[in-house]
């Protein structure tokens, strides 16, 4: 059974940009429901896999399986959307602000380009940036599509675009939402992780185990 798992600071800790009662709502509820969606369905079917990353690539492109990827899609993007947060200031640095400054030009014209690519997408989804060996690349994703299923790309940090993540804060200023993301809760520390991981320096982020394995969150080589 795949668990829910813990955010890594207090509700109240990414306010203003996502104030307590949002992520409350959007963590307890929203991601809730979602890993409850995946366990019912998995045992249903009578499968005990051992990581949700196998899940959502098994069931991406099945049509039998839709609805089994769209929730264990949305669990792991979840996930990995709590820790890229982290209150306070930050800035890239070593490889990755390197590997910025050659791909973008700088941080400034990474954000602006963040921020519009998420503004703009159509619909509900998540603006990501992401690395393929030593070259980075910005993507939207629509519903509940991630990179886990794009060969050869590693997640470095991801803003989700569902209205639940940011309607009570922000209304309708989406491109509002995102700017002061950018700006004061963007988790570097995560992104250059992830980075290193993608050129086959270290371990990527997984998803907790299932409560029978393990209850906390694991790396493992993709």
């Amino acid at each position: 059974m795949f668990i829910l798992p813990d955010l890594p600071y207090r509700p109240d800790a990414l306010s203003p940009v996502i104030s307590a009662e949002t992520l409350r709502f959007h963590h307890g509820k929203h991601h809730r429901t979602y890993v409850e969606t995946v366990n019912t369905l998995l045992d249903d079917a009578g499968e005990s896999p051992t990581a949700l990353e196998d899940v959502v690539r098994a069931a991406a492109g099945d049509a039998n399986r839709t609805m089994l990827f769209n929730n264990a899609a949305q669990a792991w993007n979840h996930g990995f959307f709590w820790e890229a947060m982290s209150p306070g200031d930050g800035q890239p640095g070593g490889d990755l602000g390197r590997a910025i400054d050659a791909d973008f030009g700088d941080l400034a014209a990474l954000r602006t380009n963040f921020v519009e690519t998420g503004a703009k997408h159509f619909g509900s989804g998540w603006v990501w940036l992401a690395a393929e060996g030593d070259r980075l690349k910005i993507l939207a994703t629509h519903d509940a599509g991630d990179p886990l299923t794009m060969v050869g790309l590693v997640p470095l940090t991801v803003c989700d675009l569902w209205e639940h993540a940011y309607y009570l804060d922000h209304q309708n200023d989406r491109k509002g939402f995102l700017e002061g993301w950018f700006d004061g809760l963007l988790n570097w520390d995560l992104a250059a992780s992830q980075f290193a991981a993608a050129q086959g320096r270290g371990l990527e982020w997984t998803y907790p185990e299932p409560v029978m394995k393990a209850g906390t969150a694991r790396l493992a080589k993709r």
